[in-house]
């Protein structure tokens, strides 16, 4: 991992900015190359989708709906203590989410005036679970239990085919799919299933949704931006990150290991570590170089810890490492330091906040229940994570009597003269000629 020293230097926010890591692939970039795939498949459908399939995924002639009764069987394959395991992440996770839901809302204007603030879940959604270097079940969870604790009456997943298993998406999405209930499955990856969810391709009989939700590479999340606006989208939630801040007090096993969970994921992926210590720096890097080379994806490892994405950033105090992060805006970000609740005050920008040494980024991977569904890439700065709340649209519903509506009579017509709307005016004067009054 590379070392950036900023220590001693006067920093701007805009300076911080382009100082913090990034990817040498962002999503602009992503996004001109993803373009032509998303619109082929709005144009050719099913087609489209095959030849990107065979080009991207190495897979022909498999079915693109996966049967129901497929889903379902799945489970009969299922390893007892990860059928275990899921069930107990499907149940914390709702628990977790049920908190997002907020309730109906009457406020009383006056008399006979109310408005009622109601929550109310889109109609059908796309889920998204990635399933190339590695299978995401839990993903499948995080997107599909939030969407049905919101309420969503209708879900499709889509995950891409595999080599190895006749076609299908891999054997534990399926298992996760079934613990869920849904069976409305697709054998479709990448940019082309953002594309399907957002236009839909009829021959293969999917419908198009609402929101388009789920993790994914670069290209997905830059698939995502792409059919903004034609469907709403939970983030852009692209190749993983984590942000450790952690002072002279924290264990460097614990810093390390946590760097390398992350750089686990993805050739791309970024682990990034702020500190006022420059020797516990050097601590943490002896065990990056003791850990790294044994762990099952060593090689994957050392690429992305070796990336530009990566990196120890040397900062003067703990302040200015808030600062960093903010600028930074990270998917993930750890506090381990003396004064873990200072720290956290003075963080504003983050995808999920883990506190304390025993609150690993793994630990929302899976079973604290939280969503493990982040923006990446510095959008944290504005966006938010998946939630049940990303389902949910707050309506306002508005009633007056005749009573009230002529309490408002002179003020509005007032407002209409005003901004050289007469009939708003006379819209309300109606009633009352109507009315005798």
């Amino acid at each position: 991992m590379r070392t950036t020293d900023l220590r001693g230097r006067e920093l701007s926010r805009g300076d911080l900015l382009s100082l913090v890591p990034r990817a040498a692939l962002g999503a602009n970039v992503a996004v001109e190359r993803v373009r032509p795939l998303v619109d082929d498949v709005a144009a050719r459908g099913e087609s489209a989708l095959r030849e990107q399939a065979l080009q991207f995924d190495g897979v022909e002639g498999h079915a693109l709906r996966v049967p129901a009764e497929l889903v379902a069987g799945s489970l009969a394959d299922c390893p007892a203590d990860v059928r275990e395991a899921l069930t107990e992440l499907i149940a914390r996770l709702r628990l977790g989410s049920a908190a997002q839901v907020p309730a109906e809302r009457v406020t009383e204007i006056g008399a006979g005036a109310r408005i009622t603030q109601r929550w109310q879940p889109v109609s059908r959604v796309g889920l998204y679970a990635p399933g190339g270097k590695a299978a995401y079940p839990s993903s499948v969870i995080m997107n599909a239990v939030s969407a049905q604790v919101a309420g969503v009456p209708s879900l499709a997943l889509a995950s891409p085919a595999q080599q190895d298993n006749g076609g299908l998406p891999h054997q534990a999405v399926l298992w996760a799919a079934a613990l869920c209930g849904i069976d409305e499955v697709y054998a479709i990856g990448g940019a082309g299933a953002i594309a399907a969810f957002a236009h839909g391709v009829h021959e293969i009989g999917l419908e198009p949704v609402d929101v388009v939700t789920g993790p994914g590479n670069v290209f997905v999340a830059a698939a995502k931006r792409v059919v903004s606006g034609k469907v709403g989208i939970d983030s852009e939630a692209g190749t993983t990150e984590i942000l450790v801040i952690a002072d002279g007090s924290a264990d460097p096993r614990f810093v390390a290991a946590d760097l390398i969970s992350q750089a686990e994921h993805d050739e791309a992926a970024a682990s990034v570590l702020v500190t006022d210590s420059e020797e516990f720096a050097a601590r943490v890097l002896a065990e990056v170089g003791e850990r790294a080379p044994k762990t099952q994806h060593a090689d994957r490892v050392r690429a992305a810890l070796e990336g530009p994405q990566s990196a120890v950033i040397l900062v003067s105090d703990l302040e200015t490492a808030a600062r960093v992060s903010n600028a930074y805006g990270p998917e993930h970000l750890e506090i381990q330091t003396r004064d873990d609740e200072g720290v956290l005050a003075a963080i504003t920008d983050a995808g999920a906040i883990f506190v304390g040494s025993y609150t690993p980024v793994s630990l929302g991977d899976y079973l604290a229940g939280s969503n493990h569904v982040l923006p990446t890439g510095g959008t944290a700065r504005f966006a938010a994570g998946l939630g049940a709340h990303t389902f949910l649209r707050p309506q306002q519903i508005i009633h007056y009597d005749l009573e009230a509506l002529a309490a408002t009579e002179a003020p509005l017509l007032a407002l209409a003269r005003a901004e050289g709307l007469p009939a708003h005016g006379e819209a309300v004067s109606a009633r009352f000629e109507q009315e005798g009054i």
